[in-house]
């Protein structure tokens, strides 16, 4: 296998010149650099990722750690990222945080020990100041959820303006009991979607009832009970806004069997499909991760580069069938 002695050799260069070419330095001439990358080709060379990784003190390998690769919002942001990782030439390691946020320092720090080229997280807990020793190493970006005590990168959704818009979407459909069904409030995403729920509910001159809030309905057995306590007939509820795909999914078995209104942040496969089909306010968490991958490299290739801290992408809202139901 050629080396890059034997490069620097064949096109009449130092070591240090094939160095430059190939971490693409910007200051080799034009026709040395096409010299080099010719020889390269005609020799068949292969960088070395460990020789790079002992002199820069990373290793070619971006990290991306959510709560759970399988949930269909989260696996698009991995499969972004890596897309994205690839068309830089560098590999990713994936971690699964589990939602019980007491797992999440020990996950990250364990990946991060890997002398990683950067990381995208999706975090579970609302303290970060743990990360601050790594984010001084290399860049970090968060998706989906801002850091907390940590200045870092963020890229998220407009969770307060969604669930506004979901709710008002149900005021308009003549609904003034509207039940909020919910993982829970220590998640930020949760919280500031109840924010926008209860903004919905003021500009339309509507009493917020602590009651209507449900929480816990993240599994099947808590939000089929959630749905049952919100239909007791002394509430009144007759439409419900969930705030979380992984809530809106435990809750399709019995809403199927027994449907109310409903408007749901978080868009997932299949929701068209039920019956009824789910209103959705859609995000879009591929475009999450691109963006946070595109930081990363942006943040290693010019690090005294002042840019925005914080970027929140705009939501959508996605009519369906379950909106209207009587």
């Amino acid at each position: 296998m050629a080396t890059m002695r034997d490069v620097a050799a064949a096109a009449g260069v130092s070591l240090k010149t094939v160095s430059r070419v190939q971490n693409d330095d910007p200051h080799v001439l034009p026709a040395t650099r096409m010299r080099v990358e010719a020889t390269m080709r005609e020799l068949g060379y292969v960088p070395n990722a460990l020789a790079t990784t002992f002199r820069s003190g990373r290793s070619p390998v971006v990290g991306v750690a959510v709560p759970d690769i399988v949930d269909p919002f989260f696996a698009a942001i991995v499969n972004a990222v890596e897309e994205a990782a690839l068309t830089e030439d560098l590999s990713t390691v994936v971690t699964s945080l589990g939602h019980d946020p007491a797992r999440e320092r020990q996950a990250l720090e364990s990946v991060l020990r890997r002398q990683l080229s950067g990381l995208v997280v999706a975090p579970t807990t609302t303290d970060h100041a743990y990360l601050k020793p790594w984010a001084e190493r290399i860049p970090i970006a968060f998706v989906d959820r801002a850091p907390g005590r940590l200045v870092a990168d963020s890229f998220t959704q407009d969770d307060r303006g969604g669930a506004r818009l979901a709710t008002a979407h149900l005021i308009g459909h003549g609904h003034r009991r509207i039940g909020f069904l919910g993982d829970s409030l220590a998640l930020p995403t949760v919280a500031e979607r109840l924010e926008g729920y209860r903004e919905a509910l003021d500009a339309a001159s509507l009493s917020y009832d602590p009651s209507l809030v449900m929480l816990g309905a993240a599994t099947r057995p808590g939000a089929a009970e959630a749905l049952k306590r919100l239909r007791a007939p002394a509430l009144g509820v007759t439409a419900v806004f969930s705030s979380d795909a992984r809530c809106t999914m435990a809750a399709v078995p019995t809403l199927t069997a027994d449907p109310i209104a409903l408007t749901a942040f978080g868009d997932f496969p299949l929701a068209d499909s039920l019956t009824p089909s789910i209103t959705v306010i859609a995000q879009d968490p591929a475009e999450l991760g691109r963006l946070a991958a595109a930081r990363l490299f942006e943040r290693s290739a010019h690090p005294s580069r002042r840019l925005r801290r914080r970027t929140v992408l705009p939501v959508t809202l996605v009519e369906r069938e379950s909106c209207r139901v009587r």
